[in-house]
């Protein structure tokens, strides 16, 4: 949190704002409630060029995946909905009156936290579907192994896992863990490194354990 605050204090002009969090491919708004008469324009922060929906007295017109109302311009509503917020939609995002800065909002994708049960022998599958770079990291709930490990890296359709666990690891749209053991009980978490972000958590437990 306090990393949270300090990057909102960084790059933003206004008071630092908690981020919108989304689901995977679900809608998310962007709030913005001012006063503005004149020309309403929404950016990734500090691509100012790059214009992706914009309103005026007249009408709004907006890049495709993204929405403003121009009933809700006129009533000071200049909210941004964006609907299909993916991994490279995670960003800063700039909404400026007469080029004048007004709110600053960040979007993060909600984590998914799944628990799974094993026996022995099993197979673990984990969803990958996002396409920025990726660590998998496991936190070991036992004591015979070092207690983190970082599992594997994947960047696009390549991943580098660690030797103790390459020759049971394969990747397409997810990561299949083979042949699990007791020694793979803990919580795998899956963390997008340019965000930042861990994006899935999986609680991994032993058939028969609590």
């Amino acid at each position: 949190m306090l990393a949270l605050l300090m990057i909102s204090n960084v790059f933003s002009p206004v008071s630092a704002v908690t981020p919108v969090k989304v689901k995977l491919h679900e809608a998310a708004t962007l709030p913005c409630n001012q006063t503005c008469s004149g020309l309403v324009t929404w950016t990734v922060f500090r691509k100012q060029r790059d214009i992706l929906a914009q309103c005026n007295q007249t009408s709004c017109q907006s890049k495709e995946g993204f929405h403003m109302s121009h009933d809700q311009y006129l009533k000071g509503d200049l909210s941004l909905t964006i609907t299909d917020v993916d991994d490279i939609k995670t960003s800063w995002y700039t909404c400026e009156c007469e080029g004048v800065d007004i709110c600053d909002l960040s979007i993060q994708i909600e984590s998914v936290n799944v628990h799974k049960h094993f026996h022995p022998g099993e197979s673990l599958s984990m969803d990958v579907n996002v396409s920025e770079p990726v660590e998998v990291i496991l936190n070991r709930t036992g004591d015979t192994k070092p207690n983190t490990v970082k599992l594997c890296e994947i960047r696009g359709r390549e991943i580098q896992c660690v030797p103790e666990y390459e020759k049971r690891v394969s990747f397409s749209s997810s990561l299949q863990l083979k042949d699990l053991e007791e020694s793979d009980c803990g919580v795998y978490n899956i963390r997008d490194t340019r965000n930042d972000e861990v994006i899935a958590a999986y609680s991994v437990i032993a058939g028969g354990k609590i």
